[in-house]
């Protein structure tokens, strides 16, 4: 019986991570055209991506703290009711402001995905972990290549008279649905002792400061080329839309269909190959394989004019996605200690957060100042940066394993 419900807890969290990235997937690519409506110039526009992230940043932590405290079920129940209201006031918006009210309680409530997270790890044995933990992630993925493309369909094809409303509307009926899920079908996941034993580990946990973290070079390097990848990407989504209204005459649903090519194309690269290309080549060869390949592809976003060369262009874009990012995770993972993961990983993952709030706040100056290619090449000499920092990597490897036992 234990098994049965732990088998549908893992259904509707997959349900819920699934939805979530599907109304993300599905606001994402036509949000900067949606704020264009209202009168925004393309600095407004990104800052309604960056401030999403902001949000997320800040309420993340406490998502977790609360669940640790409170429980699970009532976190991801109290968020999933959050989206359902950003979603119908992004659906209802009639002015700007409202628009980023909207996105900044979209923002606040995207913590529940650590808290699923942690329920995964609630009800798993460390034998079966990894499995509960990508169904997650086969969430993650699905709900990200979906949302655009239904995003697209539901828009419509003429860009002159698109239906903004109705992709808002849409995800906010799903978000209620993995509610009224969670509702019927979710148990509370921690008991009485588990939630003892965690209050104690939290008092009983050395802290890293940063005086120790700059004594681990290994480490600044990898959060460095972590911070710069998610930067240029966080740019290019922000202002992709913006760009080939302008320079292609596409309207929203052609960059909707456009991001979910390139939710396809990472799937594939994460789904079949990155295993027997981290065999071939090496974490560390892969890893900057993927940098020069991000790299290029944004270098080639800006040039492009025709839609075989922005094709080719995002499929690299996409290939420096899937590879760096999960290489970066699992390098520092490698040098860290397992009593230390927890935090490692949450710095990292905030470093990451910054840079997502940092891209598209750039892109959009860049693109008024500079011009449509601006965040485009501005990202491609970011990449630069990554590769050089990356190359010490290279250099420095064997360095890790002194690093992780320090």
């Amino acid at each position: 019986m234990e098994s049965k419900n732990n088998s549908r807890a893992i259904f509707v969290l997959f349900l819920t991570v699934f939805i979530d990235l599907l109304g993300f997937g599905i606001i994402l690519p036509i949000l900067p055209l949606y704020a264009e409506q209202f009168g925004a110039n393309p600095n407004e526009a990104t800052l309604l991506i960056a401030i999403y992230s902001l949000m997320q940043f800040l309420f993340a932590p406490l998502w977790g703290k609360f669940s640790d405290r409170y429980g699970r079920r009532p976190i991801l129940l109290l968020t999933l009711l959050g989206s359902v209201i950003a979603y119908a006031g992004l659906g209802f918006a009639n002015s700007l402001w409202i628009l980023f009210i909207a996105r900044s309680l979209a923002g606040i409530m995207a913590g529940n995905i650590s808290t699923a997270q942690a329920y995964i790890a609630d009800i798993t044995t460390p034998a079966n972990r990894a499995r509960g933990m990508g169904i997650i992630g086969a969430a993650f993925g699905l709900g990200f290549i979906l949302g655009p493309a239904i995003g697209g369909l539901l828009i419509g094809s003429d860009p002159n008279n698109a239906n903004f409303h109705l992709p808002s509307l849409f995800a906010a009926g799903l978000s209620l649905l993995a509610l009224l899920c969670g509702l019927m079908l979710l148990p509370e996941s921690l008991n009485s002792e588990t939630k003892a034993k965690i209050q104690v580990h939290r008092h009983r946990q050395r802290r890293l400061n940063l005086l120790q973290l700059s004594q681990r070079p290994q480490f600044c390097l990898l959060v460095g080329i972590y911070f710069f990848v998610t930067f240029a990407v966080a740019a290019m989504d922000s202002t992709l839309a913006l760009w080939s209204k302008q320079q292609l005459n596409w309207g929203p649903q052609q960059t909707s269909y456009l991001f979910a090519f390139m939710g396809i194309v990472s799937t594939i690269i994460q789904g079949g190959l990155i295993g027997f290309l981290k065999k071939y080549f090496g974490e560390i060869k892969l890893l900057i394989l993927g940098i020069l390949g991000l790299g290029l592809g944004l270098l080639l976003i800006g040039f492009s004019q025709s839609l075989i060369l922005l094709l080719i262009a995002t499929t690299l874009v996409a290939w420096g996605i899937s590879v760096s990012q999960p290489i970066l995770n699992s390098l520092i993972s490698q040098m860290t200690a397992p009593e230390e993961q927890g935090q490692i990983l949450g710095i990292a993952s905030s470093c990451s957060a910054l840079a997502r709030i940092g891209g598209p706040t750039w892109a959009g100056v860049s693109f008024m100042k500079f011009g449509s290619y601006a965040p485009f090449l501005s990202g491609s000499l970011v990449m630069l940066i990554a590769l050089a920092l990356s190359l010490r990597v290279t250099t420095s490897a064997s360095e890790q394993k002194t690093e992780r036992i320090a």
